[in-house]
């Protein structure tokens, strides 16, 4: 399941017309659930309970741990769980953290 800021809820087809504009698709899968269920193309995987931190790393330390720029607040993010309560409390955090 899928969560986007004005779109609590995208379809698949929705990400992937997403997915061609510059987006950062944030997996909030636990890594052992990648690990079994396998990683969605062009995401990156960080999982819920280390979201908050995430979003708050220096820019540098977030690239080096996770392989990618640390978003702007203001930068389009899409989250994904397996069913859509992870990806629901992982827009939240994003939110109450000022990202648009």
């Amino acid at each position: 399941r899928l969560c986007a800021g004005g779109v609590p809820s995208l379809s698949y087809q929705q990400l992937k017309d997403l997915k061609k504009t510059n987006v950062l698709h944030i997996d909030v899968r636990e890594r052992w659930e990648i690990d079994k269920y396998g990683k969605i193309p062009a995401s990156i995987n960080i999982p819920l309970g280390e979201l908050l931190e995430a979003l708050q790393m220096d820019p540098m330390e977030f690239k080096e741990r996770y392989h990618h720029t640390m978003p702007a607040k203001s930068d389009p993010v899409v989250f994904s769980c397996l069913a859509g309560k992870r990806s629901k409390q992982a827009l939240g955090f994003a939110t109450s953290l000022g990202f648009s």
